[in-house]
């Protein structure tokens, strides 16, 4: 437990969490300042916490779509905070470097998600392949007893050449996954990585030439932000395809739905967006795409697991113990 029976609860900044459970189970352990049931815009809610007689040091923000960045004006409006978790894998709206300048310890999920969003990859790379959602909604329609058989036939997924961007815990098990249905794996990462035997290149744009299939699984930074453009998806070809569990912005979606729409590329299977929740209309009509609304990492399980990791390193923090899944600056 965060504090004896004697002691004040510790404050807790808390962004987004909707979990019964979860929340449930932080207010046992916290006095939790909640960003989402306060009804105050973000700067006074910062300011009010900042000002209490016991200043929170410790923030658990939610992965993607929180409005709360971690910043240099956010750490200056709670300049108690020493410590913050996030939900997620990425840390694209956490700046560590400054957090590291000021002291503040930064874990995030771990390996969590990890598994659940290789099989969604997964799931997803072989309903555009196979065009399972487009069968569906043909014989949903009623189509079949009237047109025959569903056309166009799919592609199998055996013998693909499959480029992943970025070989972390995510790529790696993707990777794996992949292997075991006899696809050819390649990867772009920031550097070789000497314990795989998989072929290494430089370039996305190379990779892409290279691949049937390409699986965006690295994080977003400036580096990889829109490194998926114009110029690599016509390396990909009209045979490839394109598939997205890592963040949106990493692709140009704007060149994705043009390449799309000219059969520059075959087909897409899409967890994220650049413009979450927006999502680009004329993508709802192709059924040559696979939309699920950046629900890769969800289950039950993992749920489950999150709020142990969360909890555990939150505790970890409050007794001045070894964080559980720290992050630190690259």
């Amino acid at each position: 437990m965060a504090s004896s029976a004697d002691e004040p609860l510790p404050a807790l900044l808390l962004f987004r969490v909707r979990e019964i459970d979860f929340h449930a189970a932080l207010r046992e352990r916290y006095r939790v300042l909640d960003f989402y049931t306060s009804g105050e815009a973000l700067p006074a809610f910062l300011a009010a916490a900042a000002a209490a007689a016991d200043p929170p040091r410790a923030a658990l923000i939610v992965g993607g779509g929180t409005p709360a960045r971690v910043d240099a004006a956010f750490l200056d409006a709670v300049p108690s905070l020493r410590f913050v978790f996030n939900t997620g894998a990425g840390m694209d709206h956490i700046d560590l470097a400054e957090c590291a300048r000021r002291g503040v310890a930064v874990a995030n999920s771990g390996t969590v998600y990890s598994t659940d969003v290789a099989d969604h990859a997964v799931g997803v790379l072989l309903d555009v392949l196979r065009r399972v959602s487009a069968a569906q909604r043909f014989l949903r329609r009623g189509l079949w007893p009237l047109q025959g058989d569903y056309h166009p036939l799919g592609t199998k997924v055996g013998g693909k050449r499959v480029g992943i961007i970025g070989l972390g815990n995510i790529g790696m098990l993707i990777a794996k996954r992949l292997q075991a249905f006899g696809c050819a794996i390649s990867y772009n990462s920031r550097k070789p990585k000497e314990s795989v035997s998989y072929k290494y290149f430089a370039t996305v744009h190379d990779l892409a030439s290279e691949s049937d299939v390409l699986v965006v699984a690295c994080a977003l930074s400036k580096e990889t932000r829109h490194v998926v453009n114009r110029d690599v998806l016509d390396a990909l070809g009209k045979d490839g395809v394109v598939i997205n569990i890592g963040r949106g912005p990493i692709i140009d979606e704007a060149e994705l739905v043009a390449a799309l729409r000219e059969g520059r590329v075959a087909g897409a299977g899409l967890d994220v967006f650049e413009k979450e929740p927006k999502v680009p209309a004329e993508l709802f009509s192709m059924d040559n795409v696979v939309l699920t609304p950046h629900v890769a990492v969800f289950t039950t399980e993992s749920r489950s697991d999150l709020r142990d990791v969360a909890i555990g390193n939150l505790e970890a923090f409050f007794a001045g113990k070894p964080l559980l899944t720290p992050v630190l600056p690259r």
